[in-house]
């Protein structure tokens, strides 16, 4: 864990950046104390980040928890009573990793795993821009076309002039040609640059400008546009902002309700999100699903025993972890002592950090998972892929979150169901050991994403030091998920010291350069791709 320090503290500091604004958010998006989302905060990078099997993967509270968490705290009583709920869903959520039903996660098709992916980062970028220009009406972290103010995403922008702040117009500005500037250019200039990260340069101006300009009438940013951490009094007045479950309304049904709904909408969140940062991770690393809900599940249960919001591995700060170079547990680990020393020790300074700053890191952040190039690379892929995930996307624009990816789901099973079957011999394993262990494994004629979680774990479980005999002669229909598996594999193969052979009707392969070529030039008699 403690091999990549170089890489993982520089993106532990924008981890947190990047974090802090959105625990707050969602807070007060929930109805919340403000200080239950820096308690999710801390546990989810803290606890989850030490249990979870996943190396870049990130905890926190989730915006998709938002609604449920404002409507329950009024039905139920309270925000103690709510915290009993919460407490419930961490117990149900290690029942689900027990019952292995982490495998779940396997059965989103990439189409949709991308199409969420970019409508995150389309999100990420409108939901920033009225914070960028100092309009701070709604809440940070938050995900749904329709805005608590009465307003939407477009609405919003629109009316972005009406409530322009030209301070932090200026300084958000400053922060995003620094960071484009430090990531682009100097960063290749000098191993200085790579050390210390651009967003925590902008952060560090943010601070100054708004010192140098609080007696200005024309540049002075008001504590409304600035990050609002709560800020104790003494040690007792910091211990008096935890809440504590009341568990004698545990007899309330309403509550156990409450708490299967948070341990379902979190686990199918952190299993989305595991799939998608798998796949964004460069290293190709595989996170160990049911493992993941048992870290998620305990880490809920001590978020809920001492006043925290619901957790989940959430795209958002995974992504931000990943673009910044992290490479094992410890960056999102030492994010999560970033927020409990920073609210401690320093809170009257993270107050003087304009919330336009912040948004210029989102910025970045967003155009990386929502880069036009990718547009493209989907609609060339073919309508399969290209339907579900551009349903997804607008989904997720014009709706929020779960219900886009619910609909570019139900699309892309449409779309199977359409042009493929699911063939329940889709492989065969046999084992030729004479010396080297000799593996042959034979696909089936049709082979779709309903296969890839059985495939996956084949894969994974070979032995190092074996030859791998892949046999795709009779396999007309391959869908681009197993490819994207094969492709993932093929990088990892080389690690564990495994030879692939491949056979197919256009001759046999030691070795491929690259599966996603060679399946592409196949001619159409041969092999179809999705």
């Amino acid at each position: 864990m403690f091999k990549h320090l170089k890489s993982d503290i520089p993106a532990s500091i924008v981890v947190f950046f990047v974090a802090l604004p959105l625990c707050l958010g969602i807070a007060l998006a929930s109805g919340a104390p403000l200080f239950s989302g820096l308690i999710a905060g801390i546990i989810g990078g803290i606890v989850v980040g030490a249990l979870s099997g996943s190396k870049i993967g990130v905890s926190g509270p989730a915006a998709g928890l938002a609604a449920i968490v404002l409507t329950a705290i009024g039905t139920l009583g309270g925000y103690q009573n709510f915290l009993v709920a919460v407490v419930l869903g961490g117990i149900i959520q290690i029942l689900f990793g027990v019952l292995k039903a982490g495998v779940i996660g396997y059965y989103f098709p990439s189409s949709v795993i991308k199409g969420m992916l970019t409508g995150i980062g389309i999100i990420i970028i409108l939901k920033q821009i009225p914070h960028f220009f100092g309009y701070d009406a709604e809440p940070e972290g938050a995900d749904s076309f329709l805005e608590p103010t009465g307003e939407n995403t477009f609405s919003a922008i629109y009316h972005i002039f009406d409530n322009l702040i030209l301070g932090s117009m200026i300084i958000g500005i400053v922060g995003l040609l620094v960071i484009i500037v430090w990531d682009n250019v100097l960063a290749k200039k000098a191993k200085f640059f790579q050390v210390v990260q651009g967003p925590l340069v902008a952060v560090v101006l943010g601070i100054l400008f708004y010192a140098f300009t609080q007696d200005s009438d024309t540049f002075s940013i008001a504590k409304s546009h600035l990050v609002s951490v709560p800020v104790p009094d003494d040690l007792n007045s910091f211990i008096g902002q935890f809440s504590f479950p009341n568990f004698s309304a545990i007899t309330n049904p309403q509550i156990w309700v409450t708490g299967f709904t948070i341990a379902l909408v979190a686990s199918l969140e952190t299993l989305l999100c595991v799939e998608a940062t798998d796949k964004l991770d460069p290293h190709k690393n595989v996170t160990p699903t049911n493992r993941e809900l048992l870290a998620q599940g305990t880490g809920n249960i001590l978020s809920g025993l001492i006043g925290g919001l619901p957790i989940t591995q959430v795209i958002v700060r995974s992504s931000a972890n990943i673009q910044s170079g992290g490479r094992t547990k410890l960056s999102a680990i030492v994010h999560g002592f970033l927020l409990l020393f920073s609210v401690i020790l320093i809170p009257t300074l993270l107050n003087k950090i304009p919330l336009s700053v912040l948004a210029a890191i989102l910025f970045i952040v967003g155009y990386k998972l929502a880069k036009p190039a990718l547009f493209k690379k989907m609609y060339d892929l073919g309508w399969k892929q290209s339907v579900p995930f551009f349903v997804t996307v607008v989904g997720i624009v014009f709706t929020d979150l779960l219900v886009g990816i619910g609909l570019g789901l139900a699309v892309g099973i449409i779309v199977i169901l359409l042009k493929s079957y699911q063939n329940s011999h889709f492989l065969h394993i046999e084992d030729k050991s004479n010396g080297t262990p000799r593996i042959k494994m034979t696909l089936a004629e049709e082979v779709t994403f309903f296969n890839k979680g059985a495939i996956l774990k084949e894969l994974h479980s070979l032995p190092e030091n074996t030859y791998l005999e892949l046999n795709v002669l009779n396999t007309r229909y391959l869908d681009n998920d197993i490819i994207e598996i094969l492709e993932d594999f093929r990088f990892k193969a080389k690690e564990r010291n495994i030879d692939i052979k491949l056979i197919s009707k256009r001759g046999v392969v030691e070795n491929p350069e690259s599966f996603v070529e060679f399946f592409d030039k196949k001619p159409k008699s041969d092999l179809s791709l999705s």
